[in-house]
């Protein structure tokens, strides 16, 4: 039997996800005999344990590829055949799952054990094929080990389709395996169960249903209708066993193994921690500047407190965009206090009390100030990578600046939110719009929002159309800075929304009961025993960044990137996708 370097690094990560105590010790990892760990359930469970690190963890960046965060990050020609970005083709790891899967039936492990492992190892086949379709379309679908050296490997790429059909089949298989649910009390918490597995067969569903996968007829292919079969059972299902919205969005992380989690990566201090802290707090508490900050375009998408636009004629709270800016952290949606940080608001870090943040130039911190004013007498170092606001949600307010990187929070990879709004997509585009309305109120609930004299929480339900973008809109606010609206805007085809656009950030100066500008002597003084609130500035527009690649720059053929020439050159048999100079055709038409 031969194993590759890669059979060696997973045993190497022994930090089980599922207890920082389960650590195995193996004195000379190059020369253990592979042989062994059929046989011995603790170091089987650690070969699965050293592919784990697989569903990641917390990135603040995570939706940097978006409108919610700074950066342009598609300049022209961002993603070429030749360059490595936005390429997936992790054969590696597939390696190490087809090995697992093949030799677990080789040693003398109990029943049980064989049955979880491969529940285990088919689920984590179909989540990678999964992602390697999300991001190229059909790709070679291999189910048994292959030898670098002595196999095969010049096999062609499946169809989409195809890949689509032995991702379900894996998940299927996996669920015949996998405990039910694995109860947060559980040892054995953290790792994968059946209820994960159900609701991400639902989420490859709603991908393959898609106007990505189906552009000649994205709403009306036959595949919505299997897609909200299983949906629908998910959100049920998951409902029967315990799975629901907590009361109070503030916690849907930060209170750990709640009934929202339907899997989560843990974290544990100091065995293992995350960066999110470190990179969303202002450079004055934390380890350096933030590197993911709120967009002016983001602030603006959240609702007013009763659930429609700032801009919507029908809000309670209707104003022009001039009056808005100069007052948008009043009567908000009840997430937005939540998830974001603005000059002058309450912002208890590191245990201060009574703590303002001031983001305006002069008067904040040098590691937080973001503004072009001249009578500052300073030029600021940020206004490159800045905006005027930060990221509050999921942060752990109670670590000091000197704790800040030992974040510990679980990374929760899928809620029960989103089973629910995947279940509302398919409904509405099956013509079942009054159970996406239910869906989207029952979030709107939970967010606080009010729900009006007409009992839908500002949400307008006239037409399938207004129904899918209001599904969108509440995606894009509930799942603020957790990675999905990139993706989402991908997979129904909207990355328009994205090209050809620019970014901004807000900069505050502080005015006079008058509205003239203050004196920065006496702002300074006002800001230094935080006296200075939110009405107390003037506030402008500015673009960001202000030097460098400015718009944002997505054609229609990024619904699906290319394939890596250098993959290509090591196999003939590869296909390039066809708007990428290929043949391949990568969606389900």
């Amino acid at each position: 039997m031969k194993y590759s370097k890669f059979f060696f690094l997973a045993l190497a990560s022994l930090s089980l996800q599922v207890s920082c105590k389960n650590v195995l010790e193996i004195e000379d990892i190059n020369n253990y005999n592979p042989d062994k760990v059929w046989n011995d359930a603790n170091l089987a469970n650690a070969y699965l344990s050293g592919i784990y690190p697989m569903f990641g963890n917390w990135d603040p960046a995570a939706d940097a590829n978006s409108q919610q965060l700074i950066g342009v990050n598609f300049y022209p020609d961002r993603i070429t055949i030749s360059n490595g970005d936005f390429k997936n083709w992790n054969y590696n790891r597939i390696r190490l799952i087809n090995q697992a899967l093949v030799d677990v039936n080789s040693g003398s492990l109990s029943e049980n054990v064989k049955n979880d492992i491969t529940g285990q190892a088919l689920f984590m086949r179909a989540y990678t094929y999964f992602d390697m379709v999300k991001y190229h379309g059909g790709v070679p679908y291999i189910k048994t080990p292959q030898d670098r050296y002595n196999d095969d490997l010049l096999v062609s790429r499946n169809t989409t389709k195809e890949c689509f059909q032995f991702i379900l089949a894996d998940i299927d298989e996996a669920i015949t395996k996998l405990p039910t649910k694995i109860l947060s009390s559980s040892t054995s918490y953290g790792k994968i169960d059946g209820s994960f597995a159900l609701a991400f067969k639902a989420k490859v569903l709603l991908y393959m249903a898609s106007p990505q996968f189906n552009p000649k007829n994205p709403f009306g292919n036959s595949y919505w209708e299997e897609a909200y079969k299983i949906n629908k059972q998910a959100v049920e299902t998951l409902a029967q066993r315990g799975y629901a919205l907590v009361p109070n969005y503030e916690n849907i992380t930060l209170v750990e193994r709640n009934s929202e989690t339907i899997f989560a990566v843990i974290n544990s201090y100091p065995n293992k921690v995350a960066s999110w802290d470190n990179g969303v707090r202002p450079g004055s508490e934390s380890r350096g500047n933030a590197y993911a900050v709120p967009t002016w375009e983001l602030i603006k998408e959240y609702p007013m407190k009763d659930g429609r636009s700032y801009s919507d004629p029908k809000s309670a709270y209707y104003q022009t965009d001039a009056q808005f800016l100069q007052n948008y952290w009043a009567n908000r949606d009840p997430r937005f206090e939540k998830s974001i940080v603005w000059n002058g608001k309450v912002y208890e870090v590191s245990g201060k009390v009574g703590k303002r943040q001031y983001t305006s130039l002069g008067l904040a911190h040098e590691l937080d100030d973001f503004g072009l004013n001249p009578n500052a007498g300073v030029n600021s170092t940020n206004i490159n990578r800045y905006s005027g606001f930060f990221i509050l949600k999921n942060s752990m307010l109670k670590l000091t600046q000197a704790e800040v990187q030992q974040y510990d929070v679980d990374y929760v990879l899928m809620r029960y939110a989103e089973v629910m709004l995947n279940y509302a997509e398919t409904a509405n585009e099956t013509g079942r719009s009054a159970e996406a309305i239910e869906i989207l109120k029952k979030i709107r609930q939970r967010a606080g929002i009010l729900a009006g004299t007409d009992g839908n929480y500002g949400i307008d339900v006239s037409s399938k159309t207004s129904i899918r973008e209001a599904i969108l809109a509440e995606r894009n606010i509930e799942f603020a800075f957790e990675g999905h609206r990139f993706w989402d805007l991908r997979r129904l085809r909207l990355l328009n929304r994205l090209d050809n656009q620019t970014k901004h950030g807000v900069e505050a100066i502080a005015v006079t009961a008058a509205g003239t500008e203050m004196l920065m002597s006496t702002a300074r003084q006002l800001a230094g025993k935080y006296e200075l609130k939110e009405a107390n500035f003037n506030y402008s527009l500015l673009e960001v960044p202000r030097t460098g690649v400015k718009v944002n720059v997505l054609p229609e053929k990024y619904y699906f990137f290319p394939i890596q020439e250098s993959v290509i050159s090591k196999n003939s048999k590869i296909a390039q996708n066809k708007d990428w100079g290929g043949t391949f055709d990568p969606t389900l038409d």
